[in-house]
């Protein structure tokens, strides 16, 4: 299991971009896939994205396809979320996830979650 952080959150205008980072501890991180969520206030918590740890391959919702990219930068631990063209519809509290299993990571049900970081888009 790893424990992961979230950091980057922040407020930003509608159409700008932020950039969100999770710091993973453990030797074996890059053995594991990694996921973003996010849970809007009064909204079930929704997948976002993932990325494997065989391939690098990724997932989207389809709310965000084309505007957030992640990626994953084994050396450092860390896994990235960045996002373009933000939407007021995008304001929630962004999620952090790993897991050995990526259909665990996408199902919401990973075994390691983050505390979230809060990102508001403002119209």
């Amino acid at each position: 299991q790893v424990h992961v952080v979230e950091s980057g959150g922040g407020l930003v205008q509608a159409g700008g971009s932020l950039r969100l980072s999770c710091a993973a501890s453990g030797r074996t991180f890059s053995r594991y896939h990694m996921g973003w969520f996010r849970q809007a206030p009064g909204k079930e918590r929704e997948f976002v994205a993932a990325i494997s740890w065989r391939d690098a391959s990724t997932l989207y919702a389809e709310s965000v396809r084309g505007r957030f990219t992640i990626s994953r930068d084994n050396a450092k631990n860390t896994v990235y979320l960045q996002m373009n063209r933000l939407e007021p519809e995008d304001t929630a509290v962004y999620y952090c996830a790993a897991d050995d299993s990526l259909a665990t990571v996408v199902s919401g049900t990973a075994d390691s979650w983050g505390q979230g970081t809060q990102v508001t888009v403002s119209s």
